[in-house]
């Protein structure tokens, strides 16, 4: 029997990008026979916050407390959009729907 799975999604309101990512996440956890209602959806708010949570911009998502494309050492913590790269070079605010499913996948087993 698989593990529970903890999903998150971490957004700060500056960012316009976190409800597309939101229904990206829920269409990814539909597909792998996963309830899309699980998600945590939790507002990053303050400095402080965003510090705490190691949140590295909006939308961060991350299972069982993975982030599904690990920011890099130059990303530092703080209340800005998170830019995302696609598997195939581009770059986007929202995580590849490739990297999703891997990660909730990955995670299940």
């Amino acid at each position: 029997m698989a593990a529970e799975l903890k999903v998150e999604l971490l957004w700060w309101e500056g960012c316009p990008s976190w409800e597309r990512a939101l229904a990206r996440l829920r269409e990814a956890m539909s597909e792998l026979g996963l309830d899309p209602a699980a998600v945590e959806v939790r507002e990053v708010d303050t400095d402080q916050a965003a510090a705490r949570e190691e949140f590295v911009g909006s939308p961060t998502i991350r299972v069982n407390g993975e982030d599904v494309q690990p920011p890099g050492p130059d990303q530092a913590a703080g209340l800005t959009c998170r830019i995302y790269r696609g598997r195939d070079g581009s770059i986007s605010p929202l995580p590849d729907p490739d990297d999703l499913r891997d990660a909730l996948a990955a995670a299940r087993v």
